[in-house]
């Protein structure tokens, strides 16, 4: 099982960042990506994060690649994360709490989504508005930390590709 991991960690996480800086992408825009799909990626309203990430990266001409990759990776960080963000929000704005079981919100969403906005609707932006209180201080947080790793990488792979290009130099 352990064999596994590092090639799924390769394929889905350092190949993409590669491939990106093969083709002239900067670290700190990798970075920057990185920071983001995950950010958003965990945002607290489920099936909405895809869109998200594209209302927030075509502007800001973040790397879709890298920025759709890590915002997939967070899916069961935000199936995770869902109850504490909407307690956490109901403590803040000391709201009474709402039973919260996803399959059957799911359920009732589809079945009858005008009752289900009436009785979620506020739990939601509870949830959302403390998603929006961390979210800069994770930005800053992974930025800050995987930019240094981006450009170690970045350092890797063209060394390596420079001592392919000359092997009697090395």
């Amino acid at each position: 099982m352990s064999d596994k991991k590092p090639k799924l960690w390769r394929r889905y996480v350092v190949n993409p960042i590669l491939q990106q800086l093969t083709q002239g992408v900067t670290p700190p825009k990798i970075a920057q990506a990185i920071a983001y799909g995950v950010t958003l990626g965990i945002f607290p309203i489920l099936g909405s994060s895809t869109l998200l990430t594209l209302v927030v990266g075509v502007p800001m001409r973040l790397n879709q690649p890298v920025l759709q990759v890590f915002k997939t990776l967070m899916y069961p960080v935000q199936l995770t994360l869902l109850l504490a963000f909407y307690r956490a929000g109901e403590w803040l704005f000391q709201a009474p709490h709402v039973s919260i079981h996803i399959p059957t919100m799911l359920k009732r969403f589809f079945a009858e989504p005008g009752p289900f906005f009436r009785d979620y609707g506020m739990t939601a932006v509870y949830g959302i508005t403390v998603w929006l209180l961390m979210a800069p201080f994770l930005l800053g947080i992974l930025y800050f930390t995987t930019k240094p790793m981006v450009t170690k990488l970045s350092s890797l792979y063209k060394t390596r590709a420079l001592s392919a290009l000359h092997p009697s130099e090395s």
